[in-house]
């Protein structure tokens, strides 16, 4: 029986600093894209088509959390990913970012907004313009929107920086 020699990585071989960045670049990339998806296309096809804003509403409502949820993960994972090489820390300090920013939208400001949804019980466009609970949820809608466009504009800043990192590499 010979013995299974140690291996460093799945290749054999420790995953190389110029290797993180384009795995770390890549996932941010990938996020980025279903960001957009859901910003650009999703979410306003859903306003379109369905029959009632509080239907398109639910369906958003539903897919956000993904959305939310898959930026902390790539955060996390590409802050490591980013580490590697001079710089490191600073661009690992932005891709956390997306991390944290996700993580307001989807634990913070998603459950106040469910629980304002359940409080007006029924059609939000059914409510004056001017009442408390419907400027509520828009200033809370909006406040949403904004740790989304943090989040892109982090995970953007963080694959520049990396781009960045790697040309200077000899």
């Amino acid at each position: 029986d010979e013995p299974v020699p140690a291996r460093r990585g799945a290749l054999g071989h420790a995953m190389t600093p110029a290797l993180r960045l384009a795995a770390g670049i890549a996932l941010l990339m990938a996020w980025v894209g279903a960001a957009l998806l859901m910003a650009a296309s999703v979410a306003p096809a859903a306003f379109a088509v369905l029959p009632s804003r509080a239907m398109a509403g639910s369906v958003v409502g539903r897919v956000l959390p993904v959305l939310f949820i898959g930026g902390i993960l790539v955060g996390l994972v590409a802050a490591w990913a980013l580490s590697a090489g001079p710089g490191g820390r600073l661009r690992a300090g932005v891709a956390l970012l997306v991390s944290a920013a996700c993580g307001v939208a989807q634990f913070v400001i998603g459950p106040k907004l469910a629980r304002l949804r359940e409080a007006i019980g029924g059609n939000l466009e059914a409510l004056p313009v001017d009442d408390v609970q419907r400027v509520a949820f828009g200033k809370l809608h909006g406040v949403s929107v904004l740790w989304m466009g943090v989040a892109l504009l982090a995970a953007l800043i963080a694959v520049g920086m990396s781009f960045l990192a790697m040309r200077s590499r000899p």
